[in-house]
């Protein structure tokens, strides 16, 4: 029975321990609804085979998380060619900031916490 404990245990620190999926799937929409209110906006260029974009996963969550008033959206980089030709994007782990309409800066392939912490300030 202990043995049954702890093993229960350890999964769910383990789930719990995973970051949370970060951000909500890009819509043309949506994006434009947070540029008009002025929001301060982190794209996340993501695919889903990309090592480096899955290592930004804990900082753009630990972002999301610190920051309630960032907007975070995922942009799919194999499923939205269109958005990227718009945005100028030519590679995955590409993170872009707005605020309101206006890009304040753009990265791609950091994922150091104190980094990505810098590129939304």
């Amino acid at each position: 029975m202990n043995k049954i404990l702890i093993a229960a245990a350890t999964c769910a620190g383990l789930v719990f321990s995973l970051p949370a999926l970060a951000a909500e799937a890009f819509t043309k929409a949506a994006f434009m609804q947070a540029q008009e209110a002025g929001s301060k906006i982190l794209l996340h260029v993501h695919a889903p085979w990309c090592p480096t974009c899955k290592a930004q996963e804990p900082g753009v969550a630990m972002l999301e998380r610190d920051d309630p008033m960032l907007k975070v959206f995922r942009v799919d980089f194999d499923s939205q060619k269109d958005v990227l030709r718009e945005l100028k994007v030519s590679a995955q782990s590409t993170l872009i900031v707005f605020k309101g309409k206006m890009e304040t800066s753009r990265m791609t392939g950091v994922t150091e916490p104190m980094a990505l912490a810098a590129l939304v300030k």
